[in-house]
């Protein structure tokens, strides 16, 4: 998108809301791999990564306890906002961190901040909500991708809406999560896990679906994308 303001910065400002994540992430895994080579903490820190795990991580036991009493366990409810803080390792926590500020360098120029912070909001409960409703071998939900899912969903649909008009394809908006689902159904195979694969794609439906109301004008721009104009 071309600025006319020359002076302009060629970097766009990232949001807050995903500086503010990316920090928590960096300072919590830093500590983690301080603590893990005994620099910082002494020698019961080594195991602090396993006790964020057990502190801040989304159960599906929760979920189902929701279900049969319709009430929360004792202290879980910040769970479903909690679980994106903590990663598996050092790569785990890298890549998030990466996602996470490229897609929310592109999101800074269509949605405002308190849009996108609700959307967020919604994705990373969405992503608790998948996962409960998915899960059943008592393993945790933890880490930011359901969160970056979210931003390649407003990212999508940003795409998705201005194909017509910029002469494209709008089907091509669809590749990036087209390979980062086949990606993911790679590891499944490989693995045998699904870990965190439905809380990512709802995660990524929840973004693409709020992208309109959140967008300026975006309710409109989809109406006109969906009359074909």
């Amino acid at each position: 998108m071309y600025d006319p303001n020359h002076n302009a910065s060629p970097i766009n400002p990232i949001p807050p809301v995903v500086l503010g994540m990316v920090a928590i992430i960096a300072v919590v895994e830093i500590a983690f791999q301080l603590g893990a080579r005994g620099l910082i903490g002494g020698p019961t820190a080594i195991q602090w990564r396993v006790q964020a795990l057990q502190s801040f991580a989304f159960y599906d036991t929760i979920w189902h306890s929701f279900t049969a009493t319709g009430t929360l366990p004792a202290g879980s409810w910040w769970r479903f906002l909690t679980y994106p803080v903590v990663h598996a390792s050092f790569t785990h926590a890298l890549f998030a961190c990466v996602l996470l500020l490229a897609l929310g360098n592109f999101t800074a120029k269509i949605f405002r901040p308190v849009a996108l912070v609700l959307v967020l909001v919604a994705c990373t409960i969405a992503g608790a909500v998948a996962f409960g409703l998915t899960s059943d071998a008592g393993a945790p939900l933890y880490g930011a991708y359901p969160v970056a899912y979210g931003l390649i969903g407003m990212y999508t649909w940003c795409l998705w809406t201005m194909a017509d008009r910029m002469g494209r394809n709008p089907y091509a908006a669809f590749q990036l999560i087209g390979i980062l689902v086949g990606l993911q159904l790679l590891f499944v195979v490989i693995e045998g896990r699904w870990y965190s694969f439905f809380a990512e794609i709802a995660g990524f439906v929840t973004g693409f679906v709020l992208a309109a109301p959140a967008a300026p004008g975006g309710v409109q721009r989809l109406r006109a994308k969906l009359r074909g104009r």
